[in-house]
């Protein structure tokens, strides 16, 4: 249970839709019960074990974004019951994800479990930071990114379609090898605007069609 409850996890929107479909109740039973400020140690087991997750952010005029995050099972820390942390990598170098934490810092994470269908909400406040001890252990990493949870809880599997695991992205960036270089990277329309230091530039670089 929350600290305090008092903040309410639901606005007058939410409430109206709530007392039409005659599900207040329901509603503030789970926030009572289920909705926590703190992540214990089944939250971090499931946490830790996840490899990917979607994250959710507005800007400082309240559009949305949200993306997929991936990486080894682990990827995603918890420092402690109220922190995690997680790593930036080399992308696409529209940062629309950290900046906009950097914006407005709020921040909603999706964790899902395809397999055992399960899945949590982490929301919380968010910080950005390219000088973070963490990117010592995140090989490639560019920033670090940590979250204060404010809410934390399951949410309802019911809806969870079922799949397995067939292989994790080669792209996930590894100390013990070479991460490879995407090929959309060496394209006509993308190659001449890299940033001087990425990757691609390297011409020794593996180079995957997909990614």
């Amino acid at each position: 249970m929350r600290d305090n409850v008092a903040m309410g996890l639901y606005h007058e929107k939410s409430r109206k839709l709530q007392d039409r479909f005659d599900t207040r109740r329901l509603a503030d039973r789970i926030e009572e019960r289920i909705v926590h400020d703190r992540i214990d140690d089944g939250d971090r087991a499931f946490i830790e074990a996840r490899d990917m997750f979607f994250i959710a952010t507005v800007d400082e005029d309240g559009q949305p974004q949200c993306s997929y995050k991936g990486g080894e099972p682990g990827f995603v820390r918890v420092l402690d019951e109220r922190t995690i942390a997680f790593p930036i990598y080399n992308g696409n170098g529209m940062y629309l994800t950290a900046g906009n934490l950097l914006s407005t810092n709020k921040v909603g994470l999706l964790f899902i479990d395809f397999e055992g269908r399960k899945r949590m909400r982490l929301n919380g406040s968010a910080s950005v930071d390219d000088n973070d001890p963490l990117l010592a252990d995140y090989p490639e990493a560019q920033l670090i990114v940590r979250v204060a949870a404010t809410e934390v809880f399951p949410n309802c599997p019911r809806y969870i379609h079922e799949y397995r695991l067939v292989s994790r992205s080669r792209f996930v960036p590894k100390a013990e090898c070479e991460t490879p270089v995407p090929a959309w990277k060496r394209s006509e329309w993308a190659h001449d605007v890299l940033p001087e230091d990425d990757p691609a530039n390297d011409p020794s670089r593996e180079v995957i069609p997909r990614g």
